[in-house]
């Protein structure tokens, strides 16, 4: 039996990348972002990789439009294998003191609040399908961990990440539904290009920061995806691994 993923963020960078690989592995993948163009330019490309693939715009932070995504992936495919949590909105960097609160919700209801919704609906819907159960995965990024300076709001969603991770893993144990989490570092998208040419770092300092490619972030996810319900890759991190993140840079 096909297996069926949905993907946010699916636009572009990390979403685009695991996407196109879940259909290399057989999924069929419903793509889901705010922006039709670069959905349907992500869709081509599975097209043209030979893998089923459908457009869904949905924004993660309305609950009208969560809910229309789900109701479309259950009457286009009547069930749902895997929820790749990915979409995020990454504020201009500032001090916390002087955060415009706007940006803060923006980055809760779209990191927090979306990931909640996406994950409440996969779960009603994992629980009532036959066969039961499927898998959440959760991008949660090296800022689950620790913070880059001036991220107040970034780092705050994604550490509140790890916990709907593992509440999530618990809650789901007794329906066959796992729950895990990658945690990303510096993945070579169009988002960390600024990184290459120079980074703030917390001696004040600003340096390049090694990259790596998004590709080894989507055959992760797809490593996870490919257990059976019985196991669970919990967190995963990777990461360029020259970047300054273990120690002190």
């Amino acid at each position: 039996m096909k297996k069926i993923a949905i993907v946010t963020g699916a636009g572009s960078g990390i979403g685009r990348a695991v996407a196109r690989a879940l259909g290399h592995a057989g999924y069929s993948v419903v793509l889901a972002g705010r922006r039709r163009e670069p959905l349907e330019q992500t869709v081509a490309l599975l097209h043209g990789d030979g893998a089923d693939a459908l457009v869904v715009p949905a924004d993660v932070a309305q609950p009208e439009s969560v809910a229309a995504l789900f109701a479309r992936t259950a009457a286009a495919y009547g069930r749902l294998d895997l929820l790749f949590n990915n979409a995020g909105s990454n504020p201009p960097a500032a001090p916390l003191e002087d955060l415009a609160l706007e940006h803060w919700r923006t980055a809760v209801d779209t990191n927090l609040t979306g990931a909640f919704l996406c994950t409440q609906h996969a779960v009603r819907m994992m629980k009532a399908q036959t066969p039961r159960g499927g898998r959440i995965i959760n991008n949660g990024s090296l800022a689950a961990h620790v913070p880059r300076p001036n991220s107040v709001a970034y780092t705050s969603t994604k550490h509140a990440i790890t916990g709907l991770t593992k509440a999530t893993s618990l809650e789901g144990r007794g329906h066959d539904i796992a729950c895990g989490q990658i945690d990303v570092g510096n993945a070579a998208t169009d988002m960390t290009d600024r990184l290459a040419q120079g980074a703030l770092q917390p001696d004040g300092s600003v340096a390049p920061e090694p990259r790596m490619d998004v590709a080894h972030v989507a055959s992760a996810v797809v490593y996870m995806a490919s257990l059976p319900l019985e196991a669970n890759v919990q967190f995963m991190t990777v990461m360029a691994t020259a970047m300054p993140f273990i120690g002190r840079g």
